[in-house]
């Protein structure tokens, strides 16, 4: 899975297109201010977001996230759904 767009909302929010159609809106309130995403409280920081080459997110600072984590939370799906080599 990878990411092809992302824009940044209110509330930690951010709204991703993936490279196979799927979009929606996924809160990452929840990490906020945690550990290394302490930064995001910066103002204008969690904005700063883009696409890395492979499709992640990232962020000044070396921040990343996972393009797949982030794919089973905007989808509800299980990991075992979208990669069936999970299953043996």
């Amino acid at each position: 899975m990878k990411i092809t767009s992302v824009k940044p909302l209110s509330n930690y929010r951010l709204e991703l297109v993936f490279d196979d159609g799927a979009s929606g809106a996924v809160d990452l309130s929840a990490i906020a201010g945690r550990g290394v995403f302490a930064a995001w409280h910066e103002p204008g920081a969690f904005e700063h977001v883009s696409i890395s080459e492979d499709g992640a997110l990232e962020w000044p600072g070396e921040l990343d996230l996972c393009p797949d984590a982030l794919y089973l939370q905007l989808t509800g799906k299980k990991a075992d759904e979208v990669f069936p080599a999970l299953k043996n």
